[in-house]
């Protein structure tokens, strides 16, 4: 949906009076009480330190390898608190942040990275049924919907170099008539649909579920212990913690957009801010307005996109468009909650369903996403080996930190794995550059994407010299 076609919003924030800023999968009542923090020594075999998805990945899958493994977790504040419990809950099979991205950095490894990236995804539906994980996981897909002509044309000719490239299964083109029969909006002209490679979930249950399995299987958990600094120490490392050190003979940092442990990888990730509503749910006569019967996840093919998708109890998640940068990329709870791009979601919101008039939001919220240069992870180790770190999700992580997991376990093991031979583990991202010239360019980006959606997609001379440095942004 391209700018000129939307409401600015200011028409719709009457439907924004009731909401709260607090993310809607958070506010729970039957959200488990936090662990107690750590007040005393502890020794490991595995210390992991953050409470996400790839902490909580990485301990799990730790003793699901080795049940002997003496495993310990940390996290700062409580499990799911930050981009965990708080994103749309989307779980793509991709690894690369879309295949687009993906062809275009690492031709040669795609059908690699596209193989290992759904049996990823198979991975973490056996593991919601194993270990009864009660996340809402509903494996829907995932349509991207074009809502102008060119990105009709764009997405048409994106399905035949999928087709000509063996890369199309499971993929459908669909035209307009095609697309409103699955979700109906005016605003929309084709679609591309992936029938297997995304599941929709409750993003925060799936934590509050992976805390117990961790549990379950012997981990230590200690929540609001924050790691302060990393030291090697005899064979192993030390972490130090406000109440007490912890000794391990290995580490793995799942700390993402928190400041790394390992201070040279802190320049590889900026925190970049998005923004999310959530409706009160549908009625009946509203849900059969729309359709929507199959429940899949939606993304618009802007460059300034929109997802959006239906929750269990059939409310609307709109979220994306808005992505801000602090200047000094601080990460600071205050840019959390930001009123004027609620009121602009609110307006694009109605304008890609104004069936839906009337439909008031209950809940508003953002947060920083671990943003790399080339959009998606990247791993590596330190302190000869003993330490491992994977980081720059870059808002897709929901699936592909779990491969992650995997990939921090077989380095600290010193393992060749497919995994680990893999061009996308043993090579980094450009790192960003310092302030002024982080903000400038990243402010020159946006601009320029914005500029590229009013005008057919055509790309400026700063995006074209963008794309030939490799620097990702295309999304």
């Amino acid at each position: 949906m391209a700018p000129s076609a939307m409401s600015s919003g200011s028409h719709w924030t009457k439907s924004l009076s009731d909401a709260q800023p607090v993310p809607y999968w958070l506010d729970d009542p039957g959200r488990p009480r936090p662990e107690p923090a750590l007040t005393a020594a502890e020794t490991c075999d595995l210390l992991v330190v953050g409470g996400g998805y790839s902490g909580l990945w990485t301990a799990l899958i730790a003793k699901e390898r080795d049940p002997a493994r003496d495993v310990v977790l940390v996290e700062g504040r409580e499990v799911g608190w930050a981009a965990s419990g708080r994103n749309g809950g989307f779980c793509a099979a991709s690894l690369t942040h879309g295949l687009p991205n993906g062809l275009a950095r690492w031709p040669g490894e795609i059908h690699t990275l596209e193989r290992l990236g759904a049996r990823n995804l198979d991975e973490i539906e056996r593991a919601v049924a194993r270990h009864s994980l009660d996340c809402d996981f509903e494996r829907t897909g995932e349509i991207d919907v074009a809502t102008e002509p060119y990105q009709a044309s764009e997405l048409r000719a994106w399905y035949d170099e999928l087709r000509g490239r063996g890369l199309d299964e499971g993929v459908e083109f669909l035209d307009a008539e095609a697309v409103r029969a699955q979700v109906d909006s005016p605003t929309f002209r084709a679609g591309l649909y992936d029938r297997r490679g995304v599941a929709m979930l409750h993003p925060a249950k799936l934590v509050w579920g992976l805390k117990r399995a961790c549990k379950e299987l012997g981990v230590r958990v200690y929540e609001h212990t924050p790691a302060l600094d990393l030291k090697p120490y005899g064979a192993g490392m030390a972490v130090r913690t406000p109440y007490g050190r912890i000794r391990a003979r290995r580490v793995a940092l799942g700390t993402n957009i928190f400041p790394n442990l390992v201070r040279r990888v802190r320049a590889y990730t900026v925190p970049v801010y998005d923004y999310a509503l959530m409706t009160e749910p549908l009625s009946e006569d509203q849900l059969a307005s729309v359709g929507w019967k199959n429940r899949q996840g939606l993304g618009d093919s802007a460059n300034q996109f929109h997802y959006f998708r239906l929750s269990a109890d059939n409310r609307v998640l709109w979220g994306g468009y808005d992505a801000v940068y602090p200047y000094g990329g601080r990460v600071r709870s205050e840019y959390d909650d930001r009123p004027e791009t609620y009121a602009k979601l609110a307006g694009h919101f109605f304008t890609c369903f104004p069936q839906l008039e009337g439909l008031r939001f209950t809940h508003a919220w953002g947060g920083a996403i671990d943003t790399c240069s080339r959009f998606s992870a990247f791993f590596g180790t330190a302190h000869q080996g003993r330490v491992a770190y994977a980081a720059g999700f870059t808002g897709l992580g929901v699936g592909a930190t779990r491969f992650g997991a995997d990939v921090m376990l077989d380095l600290l093991a010193g393992e060749r794995t497919e995994r680990t031979e893999l061009e996308m583990v043993r090579r980094k991202p450009l790192p960003f550059p310092p302030e002024p010239f982080a903000w400038t360019g990243i402010a020159l980006t946006k601009w320029s994407l914005a500029r590229a959606d009013a005008h057919g997609g055509r790309r400026n001379l700063w995006l074209r010299t963008m794309d030939r440095l490799g620097l990702g942004f295309d999304s």
